[in-house]
């Protein structure tokens, strides 16, 4: 942070905001595109607004410990919601805006809401809809008017209107809020943040003020960010990630956040942005790459030529140059030549020209994904964390990044192994609690004060942390050999025409996997060949198609055979499934993560089918649609085995 005056007492977010309010109140703080044209707030403004909708709250009845619901897209009046509350010496709980009815009852019951912030007429009807199921809620305040004219529910208000109240409140109780801040602590909770909920019901975990406030700390001076990045805020506001990076980051920095107009254009505006940092889980950089690919195959030969001839110098000394090590003048000039003619405006059209820090976290990536970004001059790191450490435990010094780590400790942070190989992790970042269960804060500490990850990795020679996979999903093939589902399947996912894999092999003889197809990347493919299709479930079924991704499944298969440790985890039989892997069905968390149980118990006849020889299998499958209609998908999927490949050393794969 630029300026340190007063710098101790500035340990909560709501002193924050008021201190960059008088020290720079004339920044841009949030940006938001409506209607195609950028609408900008300076820090004054924001905390006018924060005012108007604390004060309109106080006005409502809300008071000290209650919990405000915050569910929507990213908007600059959500971001302030989230301070408006903070200021009151409530708790924020952001909810995820994809979420179906269902699932929001269970957060809105066990955070026990009165009060809900939401975007837009969407999220208003959830909220009607599961009433009867959420007895707490009070009150609903909607951000987006549209559509809502009609709604004759005493419960709703607008958050103009509610801005408005405030406003006359803080006329006539002038001092009002500020002593309401002054009441603020460093260790109260600042938000809570529902985890994915991977093996269960998802828990609120508990974050304080200081908490946060230590990662963002961290993370700004570990990297030099200050007041003039630049980042693009459009990932859920209820994932922890976004948090840190769009909320503390930006509250701590001062920087400026902008909020795109939809999730349709995020791509055109991070163009009109460029943003300076920048925040992406694995799953937004593989369909960039997907898309740029696609784009190649459309191109003209010279066009494609050139662009292969460029990304193979790119491979060969890229990562190099931007870690400043030594490269040849004559591999300096082809890359000079590379950067006017290929990757500068590959940056141009993937808006990330003006990219000082890029970020991946939420999932391993794959180290040619992440080749391919460092080579063409984007300095993407890896960095690790959970709900429960603010997304902070590892960060990737500059000039010291290894595509198959996560770094380092941050700053402030402790890490270690236990003796099974699992990441424990101390420091001021930790959760204070689990809202509600005494029980599993209890399990997830150890005696020492440890938070055990549930991660199993390994220290390199350079003290880099080295993720394998989840401890509860590392297990092992017949013959002792470990097996690592998750390190298969981001192997697998790098390939742009696969969406999704789920690979099995624990106390079996051999691996297996199912695999989704990406239905832009092998439809567009399709297309080119002049094969008709009728959908994603004809498509995945026909035999060009299972050529195609019997190729990449060997690719994988050929590199595992060069890796001591996973060279019998190649995979020797797969099927294409018959539809998307979707979290409205429960195969997937919110935040894309696989629930490997929930599909071994869906599918398990498939699973069988692969290991027990068969040639095809019958399945039926229920599914859900967007509309709340439940209906089924019936098809007979092909099983088909793939080459594999003698390991490093000699020993003969089957």
């Amino acid at each position: 942070m630029s300026d340190t005056s007063g710098q101790a007492a500035l340990d909560t977010f709501p002193r924050l905001l008021m201190h960059h309010a008088a020290v720079r109140p004339n920044r841009p703080a949030m940006r938001e595109k409506e209607y195609g044209i950028w609408q900008t707030y300076n820090w004054a403004e924001v905390a006018e607004n924060v005012r108007a909708i604390a004060c309109g709250l106080a006005e409502l009845g809300f008071r000290r410990g209650d919990r405000l619901a915050i569910i929507g897209d990213n908007r600059p009046r959500l971001y302030w919601s989230v301070a408006a509350c903070q200021c009151l010496g409530g708790i924020p709980v952001m909810l995820y805006q994809d979420a179906v009815a269902e699932e929001m009852a269970y957060v809105l019951q066990d955070a026990e809401i009165k009060f809900a912030v939401v975007e837009d007429q969407e999220q208003v009807d959830k909220m009607l809809e599961i009433l009867p199921d959420v007895p707490f809620v009070e009150h609903i305040v909607y951000d987006d008017p549209r559509g809502m004219r009609h709604y004759t529910q005493t419960m709703l208000k607008g958050l103009d209107e509610l801005q408005e109240m405030g406003r006359i409140h803080d006329r006539n109780q002038s001092d009002f809020l500020n002593a309401e801040i002054a009441k603020g602590a460093s260790d109260d909770i600042s938000i809570m943040l529902y985890t994915s909920g991977t093996t269960g019901k998802p828990k609120g975990v508990c974050q304080t003020h200081g908490a946060f406030i230590a990662a963002a700390k961290g993370a700004t001076e570990f990297d030099k960010l200050s007041e003039n990045e630049d980042i693009l805020s459009y990932l859920p506001m209820a994932w922890v990630g976004d948090h840190l990076f769009s909320f503390a980051q930006a509250m701590y920095a001062g920087f400026t956040i902008n909020c795109p107009e939809s999730g349709e254009t995020v791509m055109t505006d991070l163009r009109e942005i460029g943003p300076t940092y920048y925040f992406a889980p694995p799953r937004v950089f593989e369909n960039l790459l997907t898309t740029v690919m696609i784009r190649m195959e459309d191109a003209g030969a010279i066009k494609r030529k050139i662009f292969s001839y460029f990304m193979g110098v790119a491979r060969r000394c890229g990562a190099d140059i931007l870690d400043g090590k030594p490269v040849s003048g004559s591999d300096r000039l082809q890359y000079w030549l590379g950067n006017l003619l290929v990757y500068g405006p590959l940056k141009n059209v993937l808006g990330m020209s003006r990219i000082r820090v890029a970020y991946t976290a939420g999932a391993a990536i794959g180290p040619d994904l992440f080749r391919f970004y460092r080579s063409i001059g984007i300095n993407l790191k890896q960095l690790y964390g959970q709900t429960e450490t603010c997304a902070y435990v590892c960060l990737q010094p500059d000039g010291e990044i290894k595509l198959d780590s996560v770094g380092k400790p941050a700053p402030f942070v402790e890490v270690k192994l236990a003796d099974n190989g699992e990441i424990l992790v101390k420091g001021p970042m930790l959760l204070k609690a689990y809202y509600k269960r005494p029980d599993a804060t209890a399990e997830s500490l150890n005696e020492d004060g440890y938070f055990m990850t549930g991660d199993a990795g390994f220290f390199d020679e350079d003290g880099h942390l080295k993720i394998i996979d989840r401890a509860k999903d590392v297990g092992k093939l017949n013959d002792g050999s470990m097996f690592a589902p998750n390190f298969i399947e981001n192997k697998l996912k790098f390939f742009q025409h696969v969406k999704e894999a789920v690979a099995f092999g624990n106390e079996r003889d051999f691996v297996t996997a199912f695999i989704n197809i990406d239905l832009e990347a092998v439809g567009n493919w399709a297309e080119r060949k002049g094969l008709a299709y009728a959908g994603y479930t004809d498509l995945a079924q026909q035999d060009a198609v299972y050529s195609l991704i019997r190729e990449g499944i060997e690719q994988v298969n050929a590199d595992l055979a060069n890796d001591p440790m996973m060279s019998t985890s190649q995979i020797k039989r797969f099927l294409i499934l018959h539809k998307e892997l979707d979290a409205d069905d429960g195969e997937l968390t919110r935040t894309r993560k696989v629930r490997r149980k929930f599909i071994m118990e869906r599918y398990g006849v498939l699973i069988d089918a692969l290991y027990e020889g068969k040639q095809s299998q019958y399945i039926e499958t229920e599914v859900k649609y967007e509309d709340g209609r439940a209906g089924k998908i019936a098809a007979t999927l092909r099983i088909e085995d793939v080459k594999t490949f003698a390991p490093q050393g000699g020993k003969q794969a089957a």
